[in-house]
């Protein structure tokens, strides 16, 4: 550990700790401070300290000769303590580097990590050291294995899959029992075949940055299993690798084994808040540096907290915008990833905890970079409070997870609205998007997510069951939009299973045959429940792992799940890149039209029938304009899609022959696998009997 005694001065960027002439150039931003220390912490946990010789523009920056990759490292900072301006300096807590490429190591004295004696407000500084009780950082060399050719899926052919890389090889039987739960057991042969032949895409993975559990879940001897609460956001999580310390080398092999298999990488960040939580949280890393540069504070010195997590970074502040600007092009770049879903996204547009501005320095800086300009960037468009609830709201560059979306169509199926919303939600979210220079692919469609019931749950509980959580069943949402089918949780009942998994293929149908892009919850395809706990965030058990032990009606699940993808993969008409306008088709007909059961086309009173169970939707395929990767523009058959969330049979009439000449069932709801239960073909103006609670897709010839 020991070095030359002459510490150069090095440069302020970028920052972090490189390896370079000799030794390590640190730089660490950090204004408010009067000094910084390096602190080179050796294999028996002896510290050398080393002062930071030039500050630069606020940054601290030092090249320290004879320190080489693998140094562990952390920083202490002198300056002002003052609760008051949210000024939290305390040489005595050891901090982890904001860009640090690696950390090791977790808190094992959560007492000992606050930075403040007694009162977070009114306390002076706690005097105890932290030194090995605090996750460390730890110097590391560029490079690695081959990420790979990215696929570069267009959006609107894209089926998104949000797994957990933990939960979804944990109890893989084809997965090495060593490699379960890690990087290299997404990367292994077994699970990525599973995503080929379902049909997937995109793999959003739930936050991979390194993560620590927070103080409520510490206490009570729980853990953060989600990982929405971000320690370092350069830093893959250490707890995926299967072999301590590797975890950057084995990140960077998952995504070239996904890449090779044509899926692309996209990840769940959380730059809208951090582990630190508020004023009577831990000085673990950014509130040790500047606080007041970090988060949004109010008069007195507290923190504004619009993220429901204790604290909410300040995305006015030019170290934030710089933070994750400079963390998004390192996971692009040097990790490989092709994009990223951002964890309440509506907190990035309000710098000062104002109102939204979807032209704010942090959304404006990430959508003008050259290089996260060809990233997929989702925003998740809300936060804790009323006014960041901003579907549509984003900027022309943007998707966004659809809440509306997801609304929508839980309540359709239940029966507890019309069809009217239903329409701008299978047609691509026109009302929300088609104004503002935006495509329908835009739309991210989505029934289930990590937050919330799974897909079967959806069909078999009416109410939250979380009382493993520990909270008293007081979290996770109460307007969970389901329904039980009949009985609450687990039955034996023929006829409640029966209408559970068909109202789940019928939610399912409807996801993936809407316009826009759809995304599935990783295990839905084969039946998984979490026993109705729709908050599972501190589960890391059964409870939130993929079952691959698969039953009867979890392997007919997911033939039907591999059905509908594949339809949506070889038909261009099913997956629009444009609004639809009413544009007309060479035959003179428009290129959507909406029925009634009748036969004829909808009214426009019987939009406003809130007791109107089904719908009928036509799609020309003539004029669909989907292209080829080359831009050539490809036609597909037309498409007929009866939806029917009635608890009775319903007589339904087919158009007339200027839709078609032939109509061919293609997907029908009431089998298992989604096979259509009266194969063939009807005429026009036929009549067909839908059962209750149904869906049928039929195809029209071109």
């Amino acid at each position: 550990m020991a070095h030359d005694s002459t510490v150069l001065a090095g440069r302020p960027f970028p920052l972090g700790a490189h390896p370079e002439a000799g030794g390590v150039r640190f730089a660490v931003s950090a204004p408010p401070a009067e000094a910084v220390e390096v602190c080179l912490i050796g294999e028996d946990g002896s510290e050398e300290r080393v002062e930071l010789p030039e500050r630069t523009f606020g940054v601290w920056h030092g090249l320290v000769p004879g320190v080489t990759p693998g140094q562990r490292y952390g920083y202490r900072v002198h300056g002002p303590y003052d609760p008051s301006r949210g000024l939290r300096c305390n040489p005595a807590k050891l901090l982890v580097d904001p860009y640090a490429r690696r950390v090791e190591g977790k808190v094992t004295d959560l007492d000992a990590a606050l930075g403040y004696l007694d009162d977070p407000m009114l306390g002076p500084p706690s005097p105890v050291d932290t030194l090995g009780k605090v996750p460390l950082s730890v110097v590391t060399s560029p490079g690695g294995p081959d990420t790979g050719a990215k696929p570069e899926v267009p959006f609107e052919e894209a089926v998104i899959y949000e797994l957990h890389v933990r939960g979804f090889t944990k109890r893989h039987p084809g997965v090495p029992e060593h490699l379960r739960g890690t990087y290299l057991g997404l990367a292994h042969p077994a699970a990525v075949e599973h995503l080929v032949r379902l049909g997937v895409t995109t793999v959003e993975l739930l936050p991979v940055h390194a993560f620590i559990d927070e103080p409520a879940l510490v206490r009570g001897g729980r853990h953060n299993y989600w990982g929405y609460s971000t320690l370092s956001y350069f830093a893959p999580h250490p707890d995926y690798a299967a072999e301590p310390g590797k975890e950057v080398e084995e990140f960077r092999t998952m995504v070239a084994a996904l890449h090779a298999a044509g899926i692309e990488v996209v990840l769940d960040v959380v730059y809208n808040h951090t582990c630190e939580g508020g004023p009577d949280g831990p000085t673990l890393c950014y509130r040790g540096f500047d606080a007041p540069g970090y988060y949004l504070h109010i008069a007195g010195g507290g923190t504004l907290d619009i993220t429901g997590c204790g604290n909410t970074t300040e995305a006015g502040s030019p170290q934030v915008v710089r933070l994750v600007t400079d963390s998004l092009r390192y996971w692009t770049t040097e990790m490989g990833v092709d994009g990223f879903r951002f964890d309440l996204a509506s907190t990035m547009g309000r710098p000062g905890g104002g109102w939204f501005d979807r032209s704010s320095a942090l959304l404006t800086a990430i959508t003008s970079d050259p290089v996260l300009s060809r990233c997929k960037l989702i925003a998740e468009p809300w936060d804790a409070t009323g006014d960041g609830y901003r579907v549509g709201d984003f900027g022309v560059q943007w998707a966004e997870w659809n809440g509306r979306y997801r609304d929508t169509v839980r309540d359709f199926w239940r029966g507890f609205t019309g069809v009217r919303d239903l329409a701008y939600r299978l047609s691509g979210s026109s009302d929300l998007y088609a104004g503002d220079l935006r495509r329908p692919w835009q739309s991210i469609n989505f029934v289930t997510a990590h937050d919330g019931f799974t897909l079967r749950d959806l069909v078999s509980y009416n109410d939250k069951h979380n009382e493993a959580n520990g909270e008293d069943n007081r979290d996770g949402t109460n307007d969970n939009r389901s329904w039980n089918c009949g009985a609450e949780g687990e039955t034996d009942d023929p006829a409640v299973l029966s209408l559970r998994a068909r109202q789940a293929r019928n939610l399912l149908a409807t996801l993936l045959l809407s316009t826009g892009t759809p995304m599935l919850t990783a295990g839905d395809e084969m039946w998984r429940t979490q026993g109705g706990n729709n908050n599972a965030y501190c589960l890391d058990d059964e409870t939130s792992w993929v079952d691959w032990k698969l039953s009867d009606e979890a392997e007919s699940m997911l033939a039907f799940a591999r059905r509908v993808i594949s339809l949506r993969a070889t038909s261009p008409a099913l997956r629009q890149p444009e609004f639809f306008e009413g544009r007309s088709t060479p035959d003179g007909a428009p290129d959507l039209v909406w029925f009634r059961a009748d036969g004829e086309e909808m009214a426009e009173t019987d939009w406003f029938d809130e007791g109107r169970r089904f719908l009928g939707m036509w799609v020309d395929g003539s004029t669909s304009l989907s292209r080829t990767r080359e831009g050539e523009l490809v036609s597909d058959d037309s498409w007929l899609l009866l939806l029917h969330a009635g608890a009775d049979p319903v007589p339904v009439v087919l158009p007339g022959p200027e839709y078609g000449h032939r109509y061919e069932p293609v997907i029908d709801s009431t089998t298992a696998d989604g096979a259509p239960a009266t194969p063939g073909a009807f005429t026009p103006g036929s009549t067909l009997t839908l059962p209750a609670h149904c869906l049928l897709l039929l195809r029209i010839p071109g």
